[in-house]
């Protein structure tokens, strides 16, 4: 997992795939965080990204570095403890003139479970990961 944040956090952005009904929903993403053997992504809880993973928290990921890309498919679980939602704004703390933590704040936190990660090029072999 420690190879697949890296990647995430030297690409600086991703593209985030969600579903809303039947149409699929991509924008690009620029937070990724390690917590507790986790890896983390952050919104906001107000914005259509978090209610349509509310209804469908499978997502999928994709982000280019160099000649190599990434895809990351699983489900996001939701982390509601403020102490998630500080670890990730400790970390990207321009966004706490954004965003605040806590049971009334406006951060939402997810980490991913069940994902499968796979790092491919055109002169390699896929890399899959799954954590």
């Amino acid at each position: 997992m420690n190879r697949v944040y890296e990647f995430l956090k030297a690409a600086e952005t991703y593209y985030l795939a969600t579903v809303e009904g039947d149409q699929p929903r991509v924008r690009p993403f620029g937070t990724v965080h390690m917590f507790e053997g986790k890896l983390y992504i952050q919104t906001g809880k107000g914005k259509s990204v978090a209610k349509q993973i509310a209804a469908n928290p499978k997502v999928e990921l994709c982000a280019m570095k160099g000649d190599e890309w990434i895809r990351v498919a699983g489900t996001l679980v939701l982390d509601d403890s403020t102490e998630a939602q500080e670890s990730m704004l400790n970390d990207y703390p321009s966004l706490r003139a954004m965003y605040t933590t806590g049971p009334n704040g406006n951060t939402a936190v997810y980490y991913f479970k069940d994902a499968t990660a796979t790092i491919s090029s055109f002169s390699h072999e896929p890399v899959v990961s799954k954590f």
